[in-house]
């Protein structure tokens, strides 16, 4: 069996092992940026402006200019009053949280990220996300408690399944509801690329806060918190955020010139999803517009492998849980991949 964990090539549509060349279906990088040349361009150009990286405070006296710039280029990218960008996505959520649980009554959904816990030891919660908005609804309407911090994952990109907030309409409106979405799959990808952010609800009694790892689809070791001009002032004030060096300028350089880029990839995966989800005899589980789908068949990653095609495979949640078999598409895949992916899955 060939060692599929000791990898010494970047990951893109086809990864050589041993010799061999295998089609690679895994990942997260569903815009296949990390391969994209005129990005990989407009990286280098960003390190030849501003070097390779900035370990300095964002509140020193004296500053680079790109961070500011950056921030407010993706607020009005994603349509919300402010954005913060961090050095990671880990940090965004941390920050986040810490923040702003403060003297509120705090609830986690299922399956939150553990980037999202306020502590290291946080109790699970493995239910369903439906029952757990109909029990959440219902609390916090009975409760005396007035301000509530809601904290949950976008989706389960594993299963995969997209989360429905409209229930938050059902709370009563004289309750301050602030809400923690951890969209790091699903920014850049779903809604044409803004993310979960156009679908969560607009109340005045609910402040909507956005996380994510911009290192998924963007392509970015960074991390981004979306919401008010109010929220953002607030988390930039905090010991977390002025003790924290900055992402890499050269690549906040290469986020704010690659909007046509981002795009076309977007497109191109669009294309690919629709090729691919032309195949009929195969059981999957999937959600519109993601590019993850789920097997039905655990024995499927062996078939495939045979074939000399790699996907997602491994237990979940617990390493005695049975193995999740997943086919992840990216914009790095070629009209002969899908092909290729196609004929064997029929095969």
């Amino acid at each position: 069996m060939p060692d599929f964990k000791s990898i010494t090539q970047p990951f893109s549509n086809s990864i050589n092992i041993d010799g061999k060349s295998y089609l690679y279906f895994g990942g997260t990088a569903y815009l296949g940026i990390p391969q994209n040349k005129p990005f990989i361009d407009l990286y280098i150009e960003g390190i030849k402006k501003y070097g390779l990286n900035n370990g300095t405070s964002r509140t020193n006296n004296i500053q680079l200019g790109i961070y500011n710039e950056a921030e407010n280029i993706a607020a009005v990218r994603y349509g919300t009053e402010a954005a913060l960008i961090t050095s990671s996505g880990y940090l965004a959520a941390q920050l986040t949280v810490k923040a702003l649980s403060e003297s509120s009554e705090v609830v986690y959904a299922p399956g939150s990220h553990p980037a999202l816990w306020l502590s290291e030891n946080q109790v699970k919660n493995l239910g369903l996300f439906s029952d757990w908005a109909v029990e959440t609804t219902e609390k916090i309407n009975l409760s005396e408690e007035k301000n509530w911090v809601l904290i949950s994952n976008s989706m389960n990109n594993l299963i995969p399944e997209i989360y429905d907030f409209n229930f938050l309409k059902e709370i009563r409106k004289d309750k301050n509801i602030t809400l923690i979405v951890d969209d790091s799959h699903g920014i850049g990808v779903n809604n044409n690329g803004m993310g979960t952010i156009k679908n969560l609800p607009k109340q005045e009694n609910i402040q909507n806060v956005v996380v994510a790892s911009m290192a998924k689809a963007l392509g970015v070791d960074a991390g981004i918190v979306l919401t008010s001009n109010s929220v953002i002032n607030k988390l930039k004030s905090s010991n977390t955020f002025i003790g924290a060096s900055p992402s890499s300028a050269a690549g906040l350089y290469a986020f704010i010139h690659a909007e046509e880029i981002y795009n076309k990839a977007l497109n191109k995966l669009k294309n690919n999803m629709a090729m691919f989800e032309t195949v009929s005899n195969l059981t999957w589980k999937c959600e519109p517009g993601f590019p993850v789908y789920l097997l039905g068949d655990v024995n499927f990653s062996q078939h495939l492998l045979q074939r000399q095609i790699l996907i997602s495979s491994f237990p979940y949640p617990n390493p005695t849980d049975k193995i999740l078999n997943r086919i992840v598409l990216s914009s790095w895949h070629e009209k002969e991949d899908i092909e290729r992916l196609i004929t064997a899955i029929n095969f």
